[in-house]
């Protein structure tokens, strides 16, 4: 009787690890359409500084198409796990669990936007405060990835058991999409900072994006994902002190010939 059950309950698992590694394959083909589209506004405005001339609804939705690329893959095996504790509508409850997810990105985007904004007007008529500005992230990003909160964050990120027990036993319709902004916040706490490098380097740069969405993909997953987060904060902090003799290591708040820039604008 007790090996029965022990392989009743086995087979289950077996099922519902087979049922979760088939609904990663669709969270990880938008990721891709959402790179390709990326690449696509890329090639059509270019790495731009600041709000790439876009008002907060557009910039909206191309910040977001960047959350949704840069972010899914990382967040993919953590939703596989959630979503073995489905026994119905599994591809709908997972739509809800991303849509809950990427919200909370969607709302983030909003100080981004401010701290753009911010960047323009620096870069066009103060590039001595575009570089200072520029510092300031790096150095923001470095030590923030060094803080015990930031440790925090990431082992909420990294513990998809735990979260599971904790919303498994919801009910109600929304009760995926609120654990999907659930996690998003915790996602969002956690690498902020990282994301805010984006204003320094550019926010269309396509390789600022590779190299942040890999660092964030292996805090996340890799076995070594905190040593991985706390050699990023020093990296961070050198390019803290190298933007202030080559303010060039921050394209999205410097420009070779700002005055021209001014005119241009």
């Amino acid at each position: 009787m007790v090996l029965c059950m022990a392989a009743t309950s086995e087979r289950g698992a077996a099922v519902g690890a087979l049922r979760s590694r088939q609904l990663l394959g669709p969270l990880l083909l938008a990721a891709a359409a959402t790179w390709a589209a990326v690449v696509a506004i890329w090639r059509s405005l270019g790495a731009m500084p600041g709000t790439m001339g876009l008002g907060v609804a557009a910039f909206g939705g191309v910040w977001i198409l960047m959350m949704a690329a840069m972010m899914l893959p990382s967040v993919a095996p953590f939703a596989s796990f959630y979503t073995r504790t489905f026994t119905d509508r599994r591809r709908r409850r997972l739509v809800a669990f991303t849509a809950g997810y990427l919200l909370v990105w969607t709302a983030a985007g909003l100080p981004v936007f401010g701290l753009a904004w911010i960047a323009d007007r620096l870069v066009t008529a103060h590039p001595g405060a575009a570089t200072a500005f520029a510092a300031l992230i790096f150095l923001v990003c470095g030590l923030y990835q060094l803080t015990p909160f930031k440790d925090r964050c990431l082992a909420r990120c990294r513990s998809p058991l735990a979260f599971t027990l904790e919303h498994a036993a919801h009910r109600g319709r929304g009760r995926d999409l609120r654990a999907g902004m659930s996690h998003g916040v915790f996602c969002v706490a956690c690498c902020w900072a990282i994301m805010l490098l984006l204003v320094a380097f550019g926010l269309m740069n396509v390789l600022a994006m590779l190299i942040i969405a890999a660092v964030v993909l292996a805090e996340k997953t890799w076995r070594w994902g905190g040593g991985v987060a706390r050699a990023f904060g020093v990296a961070s902090i050198v390019l803290a002190l190298v933007v202030v003799a080559h303010p060039a290591v921050a394209p999205g708040l410097y420009s070779p010939n700002p005055t021209m820039t001014e005119g241009t604008m």
